[in-house]
C-alpha cells in the first residue's frame, strides 16, 4: 500500500475543482513512508511521518488532547479544529481526523501512535489510540501491512474485532454545496484480527465467529439449530424420489437415513479438507432432477420385481462417474481456469432455474390434500416473513426454525384430522394399495388416504431401532454411459452453483474470498464425497448446499466447530431406524407443500447474487431474462414429444419423462437418451446459455460483477486468512497446502 501515491491523487483532485491552491497547504506533497526492511520500525520516524501526511496533527508527546472548540471551514468542506495551543500560536495549520473504524472525517478527535510491545507471535503491531473529546479513547491494532486497524478495543479494554473494508475517505464537497465526492485515501482494515483459534476476531454481524469457541453447550445448540434450519433440505428429497421409483415407506426410512449418514460425514470432511467454510453438504436438489428424468426413462416403466432396486443401482453408478469427474476438475486444477469464467450473471439464473424446474410437481402434488398444505404454506411464510422480527427469550424462533415449527404444527394439525375420522372411508382401508382395490369408490378415495393420512405409513412400525447403513446396501451399481454423461454434466453445474455459495459465504463469515486454490480444494472434496454417496446409495450426489447463506444470515452462526457437532448428531440420529422411520411417515402433501417454500427459497438466494453486479445494467438482466426464459421453453419444448408419458405417468413426472421419447434422434440411442435429458432439464439449458452470453458480451468487470478471489500475496501477508483456509495440522505440509492455497 502506498500512502503517497494516495496522497498525490488527493491532490490532483483538488485540483481539478480550482482548490489546489487552498488544500495545499493542508495536504502538502511529502513522501512516502518506507520503512527500513533491516531494522525494526523506529517510532520516531512512524511519529514524524504521519505528522507530515496529515491524518493526524498532534503526537504523544507534543500536544494535550484537542480542544472540544470545533469550527466548519466553509472554504475547504473540511471541519477543522484547533487545539488551544495552537490557537495561542496563531498556527493556520487546520486539523484533518479520520475515523479509521467509519472512514469518515470525525471532530474532537486526537491521535496517537505508539509501539505496542506485543507478545505471543513476537511480531511488532502498531497500536493506534484514538482520543474523543471526553477522553476515552480507542485502541486500533495494526499490523505491518497499512496503518489501519483490525481489531478495536472500547474504552473497557474489551476486544471486539472490527470488520469493515469501508476505505478512509476524505468527503470533499464542491463550493456550491451542489455535490460532493469521496476521495478514497486507501487505506483499509485488513478483515478479522489475528489470534488464536478460537479468538474474538469476526466479522461484527455474527453471534459466533469462524474460528469461535463458545463452549461445548453452546456448540450443540447452535450445530443443531444449524442444521434445523435446514431440514427442509436434508429430509424431504427422499420423500418424492422413493415413491417414484416404487419404494417401500421402509425403503424411505432407509434412505433418509442414508442420506442424514453421507451429510454428516461430508459436511465433518468439508469442514476440515475442503473450504473450510461452514457449508452444510448434503443432497441437493441439483442433483433431484436429474434422478427423476432417469426414474421415469421408459425402460424402468413397467419393471415388476425389485424396481426401487434395480433404479437404485443405476443411479449410483452415474453418481459415481459423475464425481470422478468434479473430483478430477478440482484436483487437476481446471476449476481454478473456470473459474475466470464464472460470474453472479452465471451462477444467478443457474441457481435460479433448479428452483423453477419444480414448479409443475410443486403444488399439484401438494393439491391433493389441499386442507393441510395450503395452512402449512401460509404458517411457514407466517413465521418467516411476518414472525421474523420477535424475539423469545432472546431468540428469533420463528425466524430460525421456520420450516421444522410449520410442519411440526401442521402435521399434529393432520394427525387430528386422521384421527377425527376426516378421512375415513365406509369399506376402504388406507393400508392396501389403490392397484388391489377393486371397489371403485375405494379405488377414487385411494389417492387422498395415502397422501393425507398420518397413519398411511408402516414405516415406524416395520423399521429397526438400530440399522448402520453400509456401502453397496443395495446391491452393485450399474453404469451405462447414458446416465453417466447426464451426472457429469450436473456435477458441473453443481460446482458453479458451489462456487456462488463460497463466495456469498466467505463474505458473510471472513470478509476475506477464499484463492482460487481453496474453490478448486472444495470442488474437489465435494465430488469425493459425492463418491461416497454413490457408494451408499443415498440416490443423489452430495454437494453444498445452496440455502447456506440464507441459514447463515438468519442464524448469525458461521463455527466450523458447531457445524462438526451439528453433524456428529446427523451421523448418530441416522444409525437409529425409528428416526427416519418417523421422518418417511411425514404425508407426502405436507412435505411437497413445504418443497414448495424451499424451491422458491432456491430461486431467491440464486437470484440474490445478482448483488454483486450492476443490477440495472441493460446487459445483465438481458441475460439473465433470456437465460431464465430460455431455460424454461427449450425443456418444455422436447418434453412435448411424449405421447406415451403422459398415459402413463401422472402429470407431475410428465416433463421428466422426456429422455426416451425427444426429438434428437442419431446413430447412437445412448447418446439421444442423454442429449434429449440434459435439453430438458431447466438448470442445464439456462447454464449453457448465460455462460454463453456472459463470456461473449462485452461487459466491464464492475457491470458484470465479476467474482474476486484472494491471491497468493493475501495469504503471504495476511496471517488470518490462512487460519481461515489453510488445512489443519500437519495435513497442511502432507498436502503441499501452499500450492492449494496459491493455485
Amino acid at each position: 500500500m502506498e500512502t503517497g501515491s494516495n496522497s498525490d491523487s488527493l491532490d490532483k483532485a483538488e485540483t481539478s475543482n480550482g482548490r489546489g491552491n487552498k488544500l495545499g497547504s493542508m495536504l502538502p506533497k511529502i513522501e512516502p513512508f518506507v520503512p527500513k526492511r533491516d531494522q525494526n520500525h523506529n517510532p520516531r520516524e512512524l511519529r514524524s511521518w504521519a505528522k507530515r501526511t496529515g491524518f493526524v496533527s498532534h503526537l504523544s508527546g507534543e500536544t494535550g488532547t484537542a480542544s472540544s472548540t470545533e469550527r466548519f471551514d466553509s472554504s475547504t468542506g473540511f471541519h477543522v479544529g484547533k487545539s488551544s495551543r495552537d490557537q495561542r500560536a496563531g498556527g493556520s495549520s487546520p486539523k484533518i481526523e479520520i475515523d479509521p473504524v467509519l472512514g469518515r472525517t470525525r471532530p474532537n478527535m486526537g491521535v496517537e501512535i505508539e509501539m505496542d510491545s506485543g507478545s505471543g507471535s513476537g511480531s511488532r503491531q502498531g497500536r493506534k489510540t484514538v482520543a474523543d473529546g471526553n477522553g476515552l479513547g480507542e485502541k486500533v491494532e495494526e499490523r505491518k501491512v497499512g496503518l489501519n486497524g483490525n481489531g478495536v478495543e472500547n474504552g473497557n479494554g474489551k476486544g471486539n474485532g472490527v470488520a469493515s473494508v469501508t476505505p478512509l475517505v476524505v468527503e470533499e464537497k464542491d463550493e456550491e454545496g451542489k455535490g460532493g465526492r469521496d476521495v478514497e485515501i486507501g487505506m483499509y482494515p485488513e478483515g478479522e484480527e489475528q489470534g488464536h483459534e478460537g479468538g474474538n476476531g469476526h466479522h461484527p454481524g455474527l453471534k459466533v465467529g469462524l474460528r469461535d469457541n463458545p463452549g461445548f453447550g453452546a456448540l450443540i445448540y447452535y450445530g443443531l439449530q444449524h442444521f434445523l434450519s435446514l431440514a427442509g433440505s436434508l429430509i424431504f428429497i427422499p420423500s418424492v424420489m422413493v415413491p417414484a421409483m416404487g419404494g417401500t415407506d421402509k425403503d424411505t426410512a432407509t434412505v433418509i437415513s442414508t442420506m442424514l449418514l453421507v451429510s454428516g460425514i461430508s459436511t465433518i470432511l468439508h469442514s476440515y479438507f475442503g473450504s473450510r467454510l461452514p457449508l452444510v453438504q448434503g443432497s441437493s436438489f441439483i442433483y433431484l432432477a436429474p434422478a427423476l428424468v432417469i426414474i421415469n426413462a421408459r425402460d424402468y416403466r413397467n419393471l415388476a420385481e425389485h424396481k426401487f432396486r434395480h433404479i437404485m443401482r443405476e443411479l449410483q453408478g452415474a453418481i459415481i462417474v459423475g464425481s470422478i469427474f468434479q473430483s478430477i476438475l478440482g484436483f487437476s486444477g481446471l476449476m481454478s481456469l473456470l473459474l475466470r469464467l464464472i460470474n453472479p450473471v452465471v451462477v444467478a439464473p443457474t441457481v435460479a432455474a433448479v428452483g423453477l424446474a419444480f414448479f409443475s410437481y410443486g403444488f399439484p402434488q401438494a393439491g391433493s390434500c389441499i386442507e393441510v398444505s395450503v395452512p402449512l404454506l401460509l404458517l411457514v411464510l407466517i413465521c418467516t416473513l411476518y414472525l421474523r422480527g420477535i424475539s423469545i427469550f432472546g431468540h428469533r424462533l420463528f425466524r430460525i426454525y421456520a420450516v421444522p415449527l410449520s410442519v411440526t404444527i401442521t402435521w399434529i394439525y393432520a394427525f387430528f384430522l386422521t384421527a377425527g375420522g376426516a378421512y375415513d372411508y365406509k369399506g376402504c382401508s388406507p393400508e392396501i394399495p389403490s392397484s388391489n382395490i377393486l371397489v371403485d369408490e375405494c379405488r377414487k378415495h385411494a389417492y387422498t388416504m395415502k397422501h393425507c393420512r398420518t397413519d398411511a405409513s408402516n414405516a415406524l412400525r416395520t423399521a429397526a431401532w438400530v440399522r448402520i447403513p453400509y456401502p453397496l446396501q443395495w446391491g452393485v451399481p450399474i453404469f451405462h454411459f447414458r446416465t453417466s454423461l447426464i451426472m457429469i454434466i450436473v456435477s458441473l453445474v453443481a460446482s458453479v452453483d458451489s462456487v456462488g455459495t463460497y463466495h456469498s459465504a466467505s463474505l458473510l463469515v471472513s470478509l476475506k474470498p477464499p484463492t482460487p486454490g481453496v474453490v478448486s480444494r472444495g470442488i474437489a472434496l465435494e465430488g469425493f464425497c459425492s463418491l461416497l454417496a454413490g457408494i451408499w446409495g443415498s440416490g443423489t450426489g452430495s454437494t453444498t448446499l445452496t440455502e447456506n447463506t440464507h441459514t447463515i444470515n438468519k442464524t448469525k452462526m458461521a463455527s466450523r466447530r458447531a457445524l462438526v457437532f451439528g453433524a456428529l448428531f446427523l451421523i448418530l440420529f441416522s444409525v437409529v431406524g425409528k428416526v427416519g422411520a418417523i421422518l418417511a411417515s411425514i404425508p407426502l402433501s405436507l412435505a411437497a407443500a413445504i418443497l414448495c417454500f424451499m424451491w422458491a427459497l432456491v430461486v431467491a438466494v440464486g437470484l440474490s447474487t445478482l448483488q454483486y453486479t450492476q443490477t440495472a445494467s441493460f446487459r445483465n438482466i438481458t441475460i439473465v431474462g433470456v437465460s431464465l426464459f430460455l431455460g424454461l421453453s427449450i425443456p418444455a419444448y422436447f418434453q412435448q414429444y411424449q405421447p406415451e408419458s403422459i398415459l402413463m405417468l401422472p402429470s407431475y413426472f410428465v416433463p421428466y419423462a422426456a429422455a426416451s421419447d425427444g426429438p434428437v434422434h442419431t446413430i447412437n440411442e445412448q447418446l439421444d437418451f442423454s442429449i434429449n435429458a440434459l435439453l430438458s432439464m431447466s438448470m442445464v439449458v439456462t447454464f449453457l446459455v448465460a455462460f454463453v452470453l456472459d463470456n461473449t458480451v462485452p461487459g466491464s468487470w464492475e457491470e458484470r460483477g465479476v467474482y474476486i478471489w484472494s491471491c497468493a500475496e493475501d495469504v503471504a501477508t495476511d496471517p488470518s486468512l490462512q487460519l481461515d483456509y489453510s488445512l489443519p495440522g500437519k495435513f497442511s505440509s502432507l498436502c503441499c497446502c501452499s500450492s492449494c492455497l496459491r493455485a
